[in-house]
């Protein structure tokens, strides 16, 4: 068995990991993490860019992945110190519903476990989540955490 856990480095998401490796655990599964980074854009046509933009646009994608592996790796040491196999991604998509899901059907996943962050009301239609756009958009289970 697999699940695909999407990881953001909040407290919501790292609760999330140790319930999830618990599960993981006790069904003798294995965990792939994954992290979605935001592409990053230029005002401009990526084509007409100036050298001094392609750097920056370079770097902030780079900063933005070194960020993503080091919350990835955090779940790596968790995984090996609870004795779950684990492997990790970064994936980069504006987004991150749709990369969460491509990743689980790429990746043949049998569940996809993730956060809730417990947003309701108002704060919950204005910020959207994550979760409630993979639950409507998936065919896999999603266990969700909290």
């Amino acid at each position: 068995m697999k699940i695909l856990l999407p990881v953001d480095g909040s407290d919501a998401s790292r609760s999330a990991i140790r319930q999830a490796l618990e599960y993981a655990r006790a069904l003798n599964a294995s965990v792939i993490g994954l992290n979605v980074v935001p592409q990053f854009h230029m005002p401009m046509d990526e084509g007409d860019l100036m050298p001094p933009s392609k750097m920056l646009k370079n770097r902030v994608d780079e900063e933005r992945k070194a960020a993503a592996q080091k919350i990835l790796d955090s779940l790596q040491k968790e995984a090996r110190d609870a004795g779950v196999k684990c492997e990790v991604l970064v994936g980069t998509n504006d987004s991150v519903y749709e990369e969460i899901i491509d990743a689980a059907v790429k990746r043949k996943c049998d569940l996809i476990a993730m956060a809730s962050h417990g947003h309701a009301g108002p704060t919950a239609v204005l910020l959207g989540s994550e979760t409630a756009k993979v639950l409507t958009h998936t065919k896999l289970p999603v266990l969700v955490l909290r």
